[in-house]
C-alpha cells in the first residue's frame, strides 16, 4: 500500500493545491492522510490562554476554497487544538491525536521535545509501539534513527529503503515548502517529495 502524507498546510490554498496536484500526478493510487495543522489559528499561544468562546472566523483562517481541498482523513495538530481551546467548538477536538496504520504511527509532532534548531530530542519518551513514526510540526523534512539525523541533505524524489527497525520521518510542510512524503508499506520505502519551482 502506498500513502501520501502531508502536513502543516496552515490554511494555504495555493500551496495545498500545488501539493495535491503533485500527488495526483506522481502517486494517484496513494492514500492521502493529513498530519495536522491543516488550519491556521490566528490567535497566538499567550493570548489564547485568556480567550474562550471566540467565534471560529475570529480564531482561524477558514475559507471555502481551501476547505473543498480537504477530502482526506487527518489527525489534529497544535493549531487545531488551539482553535478548539479558544472557541470551545468540538469540530477539531474530534480528530484523533494519532493514527496507527500497518507498521507506522502518525502524529503531528507537537508532542515531541525539540531543540533550538528544531531537531527532535527525547523521542523515546513517547509511548509508540510501531517501528516507524511519521510527523511534521517543524516544517523541515528529515529522517531520524534514534536522535540521529540521517540522509542529510534531503534529495527529493529519491527512494530510501528503510532497512533498520526504527525510524522517525518528518514529512516537511505544505505551507511555504510544498513538501510531502510518499510511503510504500509493502516495500518499506519512502520518498521525500517537493513540488518543483518557486513556492
Amino acid at each position: 500500500m502506498r500513502y501520501a502524507f502531508l502536513g502543516d498546510l496552515h490554511s494555504n490554498t495555493n500551496d495545498t493545491k500545488a501539493v495535491l496536484q503533485h500527488i495526483q500526478a506522481l502517486a494517484p493510487d496513494a492514500m492521502l492522510i493529513g498530519l495536522g495543522d491543516l488550519y491556521e489559528c490566528t490567535i497566538g499561544k499567550k493570548k489564547a490562554l485568556a480567550i474562550s468562546n471566540a467565534p471560529l472566523k475570529a480564531a482561524a483562517i477558514i475559507e471555502e476554497e481551501f476547505e473543498k481541498l480537504l477530502t482526506f482523513p487527518t489527525i489534529r495538530g497544535n493549531q487545531e487544538e488551539r482553535i478548539t481551546s479558544v472557541t470551545g467548538i468540538g469540530r477539531f477536538a474530534a480528530l484523533p491525536e494519532r493514527l496507527v496504520l500497518e507498521d507506522a504511527t502518525l502524529i503531528h509532532g507537537h508532542q515531541i521535545e525539540w531543540d533550538n534548531q528544531w531537531e527532535p530530542i527525547n523521542t523515546a519518551t513517547l509511548e509508540i509501539d510501531t517501528s516507524l513514526v511519521f510527523f511534521g510540526h517543524s516544517h523541515r523534512s528529515g529522517l531520524y534513527t534514534g536522535n540521529r539525523k540521517v540522509h542529510e541533505p534531503i534529495h527529493f524524489g529519491n527512494e530510501i529503503k528503510l532497512q533498520m527497525n526504527n525510524y522517525w520521518i518528518n514529512v516537511g510542510s505544505v505551507v511555504g515548502n510544498r513538501e510531502w512524503c510518499l510511503y510504500d508499506s509493502t516495500h518499506r520505502t519512502i520518498r521525500f517529495m517537493k513540488v518543483p519551482g518557486e513556492t
